[in-house]
C-alpha cells in the first residue's frame, strides 16, 4: 500500500528587499513582494496544496528585518501550525543566525514549527505527517562554528522507518566560500536522504543524490532583471510505501504551480530588420508581452534592450513614455548603432574589411532597379555593420 506526502519547498524569498531601481514605485513594490509568504500560506490552506512546508533559507533579506515584517511572517507561519501543517525553517546567509541580533535569536523562542539553529548537521526532529514519521536533518550556518574547510564529509541519518528529509541553505558541488556552505554530493549520497531541500541558488535545479533527490526551487518572486525569479511554487510529492508496520519513501517527484507573481523579465529586440522606426513600437510590445494580469495586478516589470543597426535616431525617453501604460515598469536601453548617412560616408573611406563592405553595399543601393531592391541592400548594410562591430568609425 502506498500514499503520498506533499511538501511545499520555499527558499530565497528575501522578504524586506527594496527595489530601488523602480524609483517612486519602490515602496509599493516592496510591500507587494513582502506579501509572498502570505500568498504561499493562502495557497497551501485554501487549495490543500501541501501537507508540510519547508523554508530552506533567506526567508528575509537581512538578519535584522523590520519588526512589522517579522510579526507578519510569524503570524502567517502560525496559521500553518493552527491548520495542522508542520513548517521547518532554516536560516540562510542573508538572514544569518550568526549575529546576536539575528531575527532567529531574538524571536527563536516563539518561532512556529521547527527552527533549525544547530551549526553542524544534526537530526533536528521527527514530525508525524499523515501518520508518516518525517525525520528532519539540517544546520544553520554560523560563523566560527560551522566547519566548512574541508566541506562537511559526514551527515547523520537515523536507522528508522519513515521519510528522511534534509534541509540546507548551501551550494551543491560548488565552493564559493564559507558562507555559501559548500555541500558535496558524495557525502550527502552516503547519508541516504529521501529528499534534500536546498536554498541559496536562485535558479531552479534538480539532481539525483544517492537514493534521493536534491532540489533548488529557485526564487519565486524576482528581485530585478538579473534575478527575475521563477514565478512558481515548488511542491515535492513523496511516495510512501507501507508493508505491515514498515514505512519508507519510494521516490520523489517535483511539481510546479504558477504563483501568480508579477513577471520580471529582460527581452532583446533586434531593430536591424525594421524598415523604419514606425515598426519599433509594435515590435517591442510583441517581444515584451505587455498584456496580462498577475495576482499582484496588471503589467510586468520589463527591461527592453534594443540591439542591431537602427534605421534612424531612437528617442528612448519619448518611446518609453508612449509604451509605459502597458507595463508596471518599463526600462528601454538603446544599444543600437544609428544608421546615419554621415557615419556611413566616413566608414566607406576606411581601408578595412568594414570599409570595403560598406562600399559594395552602397554600390548595390545605387544600382538598385527599384525601391524594394534598394531597401533590401540597405537592410543588408545594417545587418552587416552590426555583425562587424557597429557603426562607430
Amino acid at each position: 500500500m502506498s500514499e503520498t506526502l506533499r511538501i511545499l519547498h520555499l527558499a530565497d524569498l528575501h522578504l524586506g528587499w527594496k527595489p530601488h531601481f523602480l524609483g517612486p514605485l519602490a515602496e509599493e513594490r516592496q510591500r507587494e513582494r513582502d506579501g509572498l509568504l502570505r500568498r504561499a500560506v493562502d495557497f497551501v490552506l485554501q487549495e490543500r496544496a501541501a501537507d508540510m512546508v519547508v523554508i530552506a533559507g533567506d526567508l528575509f533579506e537581512t538578519h535584522t528585518p523590520p519588526s512589522g515584517l517579522v510579526e507578519s511572517v510569524i503570524s502567517d507561519l502560525q496559521r500553518l501550525e493552527a491548520a495542522g501543517v508542520p513548517v521547518v525553517t532554516v536560516p540562510g546567509n542573508h538572514d544569518e543566525i550568526t549575529y546576536a541580533d539575528s531575527v532567529y535569536r531574538v524571536h527563536g523562542g516563539r518561532w512556529p514549527g521547527v527552527l533549525v539553529q544547530n551549526p553542524m548537521p544534526e537530526h533536528v526532529g521527527t514530525i508525524t505527517v499523515k501518520g508518516v514519521p518525517v525525520h528532519v536533518y539540517g544546520l544553520a550556518y554560523t560563523g566560527g562554528l560551522t566547519r566548512t574547510r574541508p566541506p562537511i564529509a559526514e551527515f547523520p541519518r537515523l536507522d528508522r522507518d519513515g521519510v528522511h528529509l534534509a534541509v540546507f541553505h548551501g551550494s551543491l558541488d560548488w565552493d564559493a566560500g564559507d558562507r555559501s556552505l559548500p555541500l558535496m554530493s558524495p557525502a550527502l549520497a552516503a547519508a541516504g536522504y529521501d529528499y534534500i531541500a536546498l536554498g541559496h541558488i536562485h535558479r531552479p535545479g534538480e539532481k539525483k543524490v544517492g537514493p534521493g533527490l536534491a532540489v533548488y526551487p529557485g526564487m519565486v518572486e524576482g528581485k530585478g532583471f538579473s534575478d527575475p525569479g521563477t514565478g512558481r511554487f515548488t511542491i515535492v510529492v513523496l511516495r510512501v510505501g507501507r508493508e505491515g508496520p514498515r514505512v519508507r519513501a519510494e521516490g520523489a517527484e517535483v511539481v510546479h504551480v504558477a504563483a501568480g507573481v508579477r513577471p520580471v523579465r529582460t527581452v532583446e529586440v533586434d531593430v536591424t530588420p525594421l524598415k523604419d522606426l514606425d515598426a519599433l513600437e509594435p515590435s517591442i510590445r510583441e517581444a515584451a508581452g505587455a498584456a496580462g494580469e498577475s495576482a499582484a495586478g496588471p503589467g510586468p516589470i520589463v527591461q527592453v534592450r534594443l540591439v542591431g543597426a537602427a534605421p534612424g535616431f531612437i528617442d528612448v525617453e519619448a518611446l518609453t513614455a508612449r509604451l509605459a501604460a502597458g507595463f508596471y515598469f518599463l526600462e528601454i536601453i538603446d544599444d543600437t548603432a544609428a544608421f546615419d548617412d554621415a557615419v556611413i560616408e566616413r566608414l566607406a573611406l576606411e581601408p578595412t574589411v568594414r570599409g570595403e563592405f560598406v562600399r559594395r553595399m552602397r554600390a548595390l543601393m545605387d544600382d538598385a532597379e527599384d525601391e524594394a531592391a534598394r531597401e533590401l541592400a540597405a537592410r543588408a548594410l545594417r545587418r552587416g555593420l552590426a555583425a562587424l562591430g557597429g557603426m562607430a568609425p
